[in-house]
């Protein structure tokens, strides 16, 4: 039976360890979801996984065949589609005519050779469903809205989404027994990603996939793999952090990782007070000690000699007694849990009354028009629409980045909006971080660096990295570090889930759920928009 196994899994690039000690198994009809922060090492594991990378300890065993989807698939751009396809399908042509080759050896000398082999190799042909795999093919590219595209295109001429749909159509087309899928739902419309989840939820094989769409993982993952610390015990019932698996899908992952937060909180605690109290013992008996010896020193013509030894060996042996605790203790230190976001401190402003934002009759030929809209102090307001359809350009108008060629746009007097934009922009990419953060304020940007840190979005040791350096996640980061200290009275979020990690989403989505604010937002995020309580506003 096909299965997959990582042991003890290390891998560092450098002076950066990516991750260490990772062990897990995967058999059939388990469906493994990998979620982290930003740099955890998701993709490394998909690719130490798959053979692509090897680890610098561990080892991972495989056995069925094995499958790997890029987040960036390098397809031969000189081909066709039908070409490609062919590719996909060779493979069982090949399982094809093999068995027709071993069914005319099964009459003549190494009969029981050829029987076994045919035996194998049809229970992998029927296993993957060898003799639809036309079909199938046919199946995914319509499901993944290819379709409508003639497969005499060249691959060279399909745009960057087009391409990376027809690789998904590819893996899904191998059906192999172990898929491994990086970032599977990218450049997927509604329709494509309800095809998806069915057909994972379908495949007898193994699935691991990397994603950071959360209704994905939701709709179809067996477990989660958080490849964030969590606290562990290992080997001697030692305290230590590193990734946790959690049954069920990302609901049931939600409230696990909740659970194992308070877990450690409670289990840190107890450590510090078990600490503490080893220590208060040492002082109390040390006390003694000094007591007791000027107490002999005083009377010593009045107490018995047997009467000092034992109170020495006694106290001797609470000393000892309080020194192993605490060597006990530091030996199995539990480690403290990193900080936890706090976003919603920073939206805590108070609410204006009245209308904020008023616009009429703004139009952008070719982007976007609207006859009306109002934000006031409580507004909470979905944009919707296919792409094109101006939400994007509407923000913007909004935030008075982006001026129509007719209406008007009036604001608040004092009003402070926080524009999130969907695509960061940081006019100079050698600037450092710090002082990207502190750009436009009085001041030495070193006077912010108490407040940047507070935020808990880019470590100390980024913040001298020029803009330029730091990866699209990091930069989204400090976009919204730099909304969250502008003490927003709205807040204007253009696809604010885009290039974070989930944990960083979920912290900022509570933030918004509890701030007073008024909130415009245009995402495309199905776990969001399933949740949104507000209105809605769809543009066309």
């Amino acid at each position: 039976m096909f299965h997959l196994s990582a042991r003890d899994l290390s891998i560092a690039y450098g002076r950066r360890t990516v991750f260490q000690d990772i062990s897990f198994d995967a058999g059939p009809g388990e469906r493994l979801g990998l979620v982290g922060e930003n740099g955890a090492g998701k993709s490394t594991l998909l690719r130490l996984l798959a053979g692509i990378e090897q680890p610098d300890a561990g080892a991972v065993t495989t056995r069925g065949s094995v499958g790997y989807l890029d987040q960036e698939p390098d397809l031969p751009v000189g081909g066709t589609i039908a070409d490609a396809l062919d590719a996909a399908l060779a493979e069982f042509r090949a399982m094809e005519a093999r068995m027709r080759v071993l069914e005319s050896r099964m009459g003549g000398d190494g009969a029981d050779t050829a029987l076994l082999e045919y035996g194998e190799l049809l229970d992998e042909f029927e296993r993957r469903e060898g003799w639809s795999a036309d079909a199938r093919a046919a199946r995914a590219l319509a499901g993944l809205g290819m379709g409508e595209i003639s497969t005499s295109r060249p691959v060279g001429a399909l745009s960057g989404g087009q391409r990376a749909r027809l690789a998904l159509a590819l893996a899904l087309t191998r059906a192999p027994d172990i898929m491994l899928l990086d970032e599977p739902t990218n450049h997927l419309d509604d329709d494509a990603l309800a095809y998806l989840e069915e057909t994972l939820r379908e495949h007898r094989g193994v699935v691991i996939s990397a994603s950071h769409d959360r209704a994905f993982l939701d709709a179809v993952c067996t477990s989660i793999l958080d490849l964030d610390p969590s606290l562990r015990v290992g080997r001697g019932d030692v305290p230590s952090v590193g990734p946790a698996r959690y049954t069920g899908a990302y609901t049931d992952y939600l409230d696990g990782k909740a659970a194992a937060r308070l877990r450690w909180e409670q289990a840190y605690q107890q450590w510090n007070d078990d600490v503490n109290a080893a220590r208060a013992a040492m002082r109390s008996t040390a006390h003694q000690v000094g007591h007791t010896n000027r107490a002999r020193r005083d009377n010593d013509k009045f107490q018995p000699y047997f009467f000092g030894q034992k109170v020495d060996a006694a106290v001797a042996r609470r000393v000892r007694d309080a020194e192993n605790r605490l060597k006990d203790l530091e030996v199995n230190r539990v480690p403290k849990p990193p900080s936890e976001l706090t976003l919603a401190a920073a939206l805590d402003e108070k609410p204006r009354d009245g209308v904020l934002i008023a616009a009429r009759d703004v139009d952008v030929p070719g982007r976007v028009a609207l006859a009306a809209l109002d934000v006031t102090g409580d507004t909470r307001l979905l944009v919707t629409g296919p792409n094109g359809a101006g939400k994007s350009s509407l923000l913007a108008i909004l935030a008075g980045a982006l001026v129509p060629v007719k209406g008007t746009v009036l604001r608040a007097r004092g009003l402070r909006i926080g524009w999130l934009p969907q695509e960061g922009s940081f006019p100079d990419p050698a600037l450092p971080a710090l002082a990207a953060f502190a750009a436009g304020r009085e001041g030495q940007p070193e006077e912010y660096q108490s407040e940047f840190a507070s935020l808990g979005l880019l470590p100390g040791w980024e913040f001298q990295t020029p803009v330029g350096r730091l990866s699209v996640g990091q930069q989204r980061r400090l976009a919204l570090a730099r909304l969250l200290v502008s003490r927003p009275h709205v807040l204007l979020l253009d696809e604010p889930t885009n290039h974070l990690s989930l944990g960083l989403v979920e912290e900022l989505e509570d933030a918004v759920v509890k701030s007073d604010l008024a909130v415009v937002l245009v995402t495309h995020d199905r776990w969001a928009r399933r949740r949104w309580a507000g209105e809605s506003l769809e543009l066309r």
